[in-house]
């Protein structure tokens, strides 16, 4: 599904800074991948040109087989739209729209029918548990539900990658574990292909597979197994080995 391949990033300026340095990343079909890693590590870069927001220096990006970096502009904002679904930690929604309004703006940018869209809102409202506040605003509803909604967004138009950068961060311990968990159902159910960059073990837990980076490079990576309470454990271990600073063990929920 996704690869990557001896991808480095370097931004030009009065000093040159290096922010990867030959990544190699495999994501398969179905899988559910974290990225950790301390602050400055280069997750978000990483993130960033997945996202096709971004470019590599060097290297390339293969997603479903095809550089998307490779396309026109017109092209790739349709295939930013159309093959990949975002979920922000800010949640990014839309503050004059409504909830249902919010979910649908894939299809609606794409020309879908509108008998279509109500479909697919309902059924995806109804899996994720916001069906009543679909007429609400924004800012009407809470954090939890917000990402909720954010989530609904990101699947509505069935992605072929979900790419989630710290959609815990602005919740509470049990509204994160709610999102994290509703991600996994999605994931295990739907056989979406998730990519996750997080700070917080608790969320990469959720994971089967989280790959750690350090100062631009991979560290190593684990894997989940059966057991998520010994899984969030080794993550610990390997975060602390991993060092950084304090803010990047600030978040950890058991």
């Amino acid at each position: 599904m996704l690869q990557v391949k001896q991808v480095s990033k370097i931004y030009e300026g009065k000093i040159a800074y290096r922010a990867l340095t030959d990544i190699d990343l495999t994501i398969e079909d179905g899988e559910f991948v974290g990225i950790m890693g301390p602050s400055g590590s280069g997750k978000t870069t990483l993130l960033n040109m997945i996202a096709t927001i971004d470019e590599p220096t060097t290297g390339q990006i293969l997603i479903d087989g095809s550089n998307p970096h490779q396309l026109r502009k017109d092209d790739l904002a349709k295939f930013r739209r159309r093959e990949l679904g975002f979920v922000f930690q800010d949640f990014n929604l839309l503050h004059t729209l409504t909830v249902e309004e919010n979910i649908v703006l894939p299809l609606t940018l794409d020309g879908k029918k509108v008998k279509v869209m109500k479909q697919k809102v309902q059924e995806i409202a109804a899996k994720l548990g916001i069906a009543d506040i679909l007429k609400k605003r924004t800012y009407e509803i809470s954090g939890g539900q917000a990402q909720r909604v954010a989530v609904a967004r990101a699947m509505i138009h069935s992605p072929k990658l979900v790419l989630a950068d710290e959609p815990t961060g602005n919740l509470d311990s049990k509204s994160s574990k709610d999102v994290m968990g509703m991600l996994e159902s999605i994931n295990k159910k739907e056989d979406a292909t998730m990519m996750l960059v997080t700070h917080d073990p608790q969320a990469a837990s959720y994971c089967n597979r989280v790959v750690f980076i350090r100062d631009g490079k991979f560290y190593s990576e684990i894997h989940r197994g059966d057991n998520r309470q010994a899984f969030f454990q080794k993550i610990i271990d390997t975060l602390s080995l991993l060092g950084g600073d304090g803010n990047d063990l600030s978040q950890v929920r058991v």
